[in-house]
């Protein structure tokens, strides 16, 4: 090993060394890293934590705060749930929700890969500005674009139909999906591309067999951030569907569980905590993948 290379190593040892100092005694691990840790966790975890108490809580001690804790719940029981379960409409909105997220995931990817590949891959003119004007109609607030496709929607007679919701939601799905999969193809090296041209493979063959198997955790990626977008969505929702039974999620606990000033807190919070459980396994199941993309991709 010559000098330098020795000199160098040694600098950096010590850089990490005095980088990793901080840590060295209790009170500076508990300073700098255990009690950020821990607010970070409290300020994530206690609205989930809110929603399971509200949702278990007899109905006596939703109010009564001064006998019982707003914080703790005595006597848990499941009559919210099972209100909220049998008694409202809440599975057929749970199964509409489920159908118009996946539908318009759907739709997006399909299109959203589309067209990062041929903006990332095929350098045609303007590509460049392609994608940037891509991206700024993401920008562009759902309040502003609801009133115009609300008025296609009526037009083309899907008001108040699933439909509604499944062919208007890829309309801000599909350039976030596409930012998200220029960068990932950005990081596949061409040359894997140039390999697969002097074969004799086609662009659709490359597509399909080249870049998409080594961008699935860019796909599963996008595919979160879609499905996400689409449970939660609340504006066209509420726009384009009117009846109880074809309404979502989101909608149907805001509008069908309070009536006037009367709110049904018990069942709300049910509500809210059994919605968001599709999200938390979709997270839970594929959070390898999403990491991956968010740290890189294939490396040359």
């Amino acid at each position: 090993m010559s000098k330098q290379s020795a000199a160098a190593k040694a600098a950096n040892d010590r850089a990490e060394a005095s980088g990793l100092s901080q840590f060295d005694t209790l009170p500076r691990r508990i300073l700098t890293l255990y009690l950020p840790l821990a607010v970070f966790v409290f300020v994530l975890l206690f609205p989930f934590y809110w929603m399971v108490i509200t949702a278990v809580k007899p109905d006596n001690q939703l109010t009564d705060y001064q006998t019982y804790s707003p914080f703790w719940v005595v006597g848990p029981t499941l009559e919210h749930i099972k209100y909220l379960l049998f008694e409202t409409s809440y599975p057929g909105w749970l199964w509409n929700t489920m159908v118009v997220a996946v539908c318009s995931t759907f739709l997006a990817l399909a299109a959203s890969v589309f067209a990062a590949y041929a903006i990332e891959r095929i350098r045609f003119t303007g590509a460049r500005v392609t994608g940037l004007m891509i991206f700024l109609a993401y920008l562009v607030p759902p309040s502003i674009l609801f009133i115009p496709l609300a008025f296609i929607v009526f037009q083309v007679g899907i008001f108040d139909s699933m439909f509604a919701l499944i062919l208007t939601y890829p309309t801000f799905l599909i350039p976030f999906c596409t930012w998200l999969l220029m960068g990932y193809f950005r990081t596949i090296p061409f040359e894997l591309e140039e390999s697969a041209l002097v074969d004799g493979a086609t662009r659709w063959q490359i597509l399909t067999k080249v870049v998409l198997p080594l961008a699935v955790p860019g796909l599963i990626s996008a595919g979160i951030f879609a499905f996400t977008l689409s449970w939660n969505e609340f504006i066209y929702a509420l726009t384009f569907i009117s009846s109880s039974e074809n309404k979502t999620v989101p909608v149907g606990v805001l509008t069908e569980l309070v009536r006037g000033d009367i709110y049904e807190w018990g069942a709300l919070m049910s509500g809210a905590l059994l919605g968001s459980l599709p999200v938390v396994i979709l997270y839970s199941f594929f959070v390898d993948y999403y990491v991956s993309s968010m740290t890189g991709a294939v490396k040359e």
